[in-house]
C-alpha cells in the first residue's frame, strides 16, 4: 500500500477540505459542512486542535485531525482526567477507496506517530454507534469499544486505544 504521510492542513488545503466534507460520504457522519471561514477559524488560528492531510505516494486521500482530551471545552469530555489522553476524527476523501484497509492503516500510522510522543498514554475516538464501517475500522486498528456515551454531537460509541507496552515501540 505504501507510506501514508501526514502534513499539516494549510490555506491551500482550505478549500479542498471543504470539498471533501461536501461529498455525501463525509457528510453523512460529519453532518453538514462549515464554510470556508469557519473552517479557517477551526483550523489555522491557533486553537488545540491539529488538523492534517493524509496521503499516499504524494496524493491527498484524506483528513485527520487530533487534540488533547483533558479541557476540550464545549461539553465534551469533561470527566476526562488523563492529561496524556488524546482524541482523533477522520475521514478518506474518496468513496472509491472505502472498504480496502486504507482507512485502518491511515488510522494505524497516525496513532503510531501520537504515540511516539511520551506524553501520550491513550488515543480515543468516538464514531457514531450506527456507522459500522468506522466502528469496524477502528477495531482493526487497535481500538477496543469502551461503550455508547452521549456528546455535544448526539449518541457515540467510545473507543480507545492504549499506549502499547514500550518494547513493542522499537
Amino acid at each position: 500500500m505504501g507510506t501514508i504521510e501526514f502534513r499539516a492542513l494549510t490555506e491551500a488545503d482550505v478549500p479542498m477540505l471543504h470539498d471533501w466534507l461536501l461529498r455525501p460520504h463525509v457528510r453523512q457522519w460529519w453532518g453538514p459542512a462549515e464554510s470556508v471561514e469557519e473552517l479557517r477559524e477551526d483550523y489555522l488560528t491557533g486553537g488545540s486542535t491539529h488538523a492534517f492531510i493524509a496521503h499516499l505516494a504524494g496524493e491527498p486521500i484524506g483528513f485527520i485531525q487530533s487534540y488533547v482530551v483533558l479541557g476540550s471545552g464545549d461539553g465534551w469530555w469533561e470527566d476526562e482526567t488523563d492529561p496524556g489522553a488524546r482524541g482523533i476524527d477522520q475521514f478518506l476523501a474518496h468513496a472509491g477507496q472505502l472498504n480496502r484497509g486504507l482507512g485502518r492503516a491511515m488510522v494505524r500510522e497516525f496513532v503510531e506517530q501520537l504515540f511516539a510522543d511520551p506524553v501520550v498514554t491513550v488515543v480515543q475516538t468516538d464514531p457514531s454507534p450506527h456507522n459500522a464501517r468506522a466502528i469496524r475500522c477502528y477495531t482493526a486498528a487497535g481500538f477496543a469499544a469502551v461503550g455508547e456515551v452521549v456528546t455535544p454531537d448526539g449518541p457515540a460509541l467510545l473507543m480507545r486505544c492504549h499506549r502499547p507496552p514500550a518494547s513493542a515501540l522499537r
